[in-house]
């Protein structure tokens, strides 16, 4: 019997905690299991990327964002799928699957095997390249935001180069793992735009934007104040905007191989988060807007409204901590704060900022349609737990309509588990919420994960086709939809 007034458990965990066992292999086939059919229209790659190895020759990691990157490609053609999955080879990855253990530590608590003795001074990190993985201009880019993308070949997606995207980026120097494509910001033109950031006493900003072909279209360089955790940005047709978080970062545990850099960040719940709002052309000096405390991994989207900039984001009441010596398989839920859907109303006349609660549910790994990126959205979707209150793993999708407050919401509990979902336009309409949802779905009851394609405007009713992969594929993070192209199949 429960004594507390939590809501009944929609999951169990010890089957959630499956779906981060490692997927140790690498599959290349025709999905053949399908219930329902895929639609005629849907014509491209599903690229997706995550933790796949959560363990190295045996030795758990200590968190998930420390796991080797597993790029997945499920390639729509003429109604058919085809399912390709590869690890990236980074430098680390092929010295520790020799090696049969951890030779680096992590940023999120692995540490090598030895104690504090054999990690003392040793800062060097393994460029993970497990968070997001892009297509433009012809390159295939697995992205970390720690270091340089890693090139892979579009049709094996074998690794071919540590990329220094033709000598922008210097040794080692970051490239965000949110980079976001303006769909009018070259001449009407597509373009993408990305950041570096270079944390200390003062952090070094970096952003970029690239043409279609991948050259540079322009680059600007700023110093932020203080110390810097953003791990993404939003743009509109005027501005970049960047939140620095309330934290601070005490190195020393990480220098004497106590704990891992991530482990070393505070969060300052007394502090204000700080709203940096850069002009993307002309001379105009960037503002700074003060917001009530809290922490932002992901933006929804932002635009611009007469003297206001409106950012919708995923807040959370503070920084996640990383407990040292905690098992991330074993995470109890009821004692964390939930994640939630926030509305920031920045006022750049008055430099004063405000916000608004729009939806109360778990939620996070927020889309909308790839055309209204900086413009006013009516409609995102997000990843959501399936019961309406406390902080629960994601169990469903969730959409949300701005102008209503309606929401509509498939779940997939209690034995399944959702990704990221990712928006997909309909070819030859205009209407924002016209299209499909599709999420990776790990089923617990037999440890295997399902491809779900939803109807975007429908959210409620049953998926138009689920796809049964042979296999697991572990708990991801980013991914991206390349239309008209179908990759990884060679």
């Amino acid at each position: 019997m429960r004594l507390d007034s939590s809501p009944p458990l929609s999951y169990d965990r010890q089957q959630w905690s499956q779906g981060y066992q490692s997927q140790p292999h690498e599959y290349d086939y025709w999905i053949e299991d399908i219930e329902g059919e895929i639609p005629q229209q849907l014509e491209g790659t599903l690229l997706r990327n995550g933790p796949g190895l959560l363990d190295i020759g045996g030795y758990p990691i200590a968190h998930p964002f420390d796991g080797d990157g597993m790029v997945n490609a499920i390639a729509f053609k003429g109604g058919r799928a085809h399912y390709r999955n590869r690890y990236v080879r980074t430098q680390g990855y092929i010295e520790e699957q020799k090696a049969g253990k951890p030779l680096y530590r992590g940023v999120f608590g692995t540490q090598k095997p030895g104690g504090w003795f054999a990690n003392l001074f040793d800062l060097r990190l393994k460029n993970l390249a497990n968070t997001h993985i892009i297509y433009w201009a012809d390159r295939l880019l697995a992205l970390w935001e720690g270091g340089q993308p890693h090139r892979l070949d579009p049709q094996t997606l074998e690794t071919l180069e540590l990329d220094d995207l033709d000598g922008l980026l210097k040794t080692g120097q970051a490239f965000s793992a949110h980079p976001k494509i303006d769909p009018y910001g070259d001449r009407s033109n597509p373009c993408l735009v990305n950041f570096s950031i270079q944390p200390g006493l003062n952090s070094q900003l970096t952003i970029w934007e690239f043409n279609l072909k991948g050259q540079p279209l322009r680059q600007s360089t700023h110093e932020i104040p203080g110390f810097c955790f953003i791990h993404d940005f939003a743009i509109t047709p005027q501005y970049y905007l960047f939140l620095q978080n309330p934290v601070s970062f005490n190195p020393f545990p990480f220098l004497f191989g106590l704990l891992g850099p991530g482990e070393c960040i505070d969060f300052d719940r007394h502090n204000v988060t700080k709203a940096w709002v850069i002009p993307r052309q002309g001379n105009q000096r960037m503002k700074m807007i003060e917001i009530d405390s809290g922490f932002v991994f992901h933006h929804v989207n932002a635009f611009e409204e007469k003297n206001q900039i409106i950012l919708d984001s995923i807040g959370y009441e503070s920084f996640p901590e990383v407990e040292p010596g905690s098992d991330f398989r074993y995470t109890d839920f009821n004692r964390l704060a939930p994640s939630q859907l926030w509305r920031f109303r920045l006022d750049l006349t008055k430099k004063r900022g405000d916000r608004q609660l729009l939806e109360s549910r778990c939620c996070e790994f927020p889309q909308i349609h790839p055309q209204w990126v900086g413009q006013s959205h009516r409609y995102v979707y997000l990843g959501a737990a399936h019961q309406n209150r406390g902080s629960a793993p994601l169990q469903g999708v969730l959409k949300r309509d701005n102008q209503s407050g309606e929401t509509q919401f498939w779940s997939a509990a209690p034995h399944g588990f959702v990704s990221e979902p990712i928006f997909i336009p309909q070819p030859g309409s205009d209407v924002e919420d016209k299209g499909w949802i599709i999420s990776v779905v790990y089923q617990s009851q037999n440890h295997r994960s399902d491809i779900i394609i939803l109807d975007a405007e429908n959210l409620e009713q049953e998926p138009i086709a689920r796809l049964h992969l042979q296999h697991h594929i572990p708990y991801g993070l980013h991914g991206s939809w390349i239309p008209n192209q179908q990759l990884g199949i060679s």
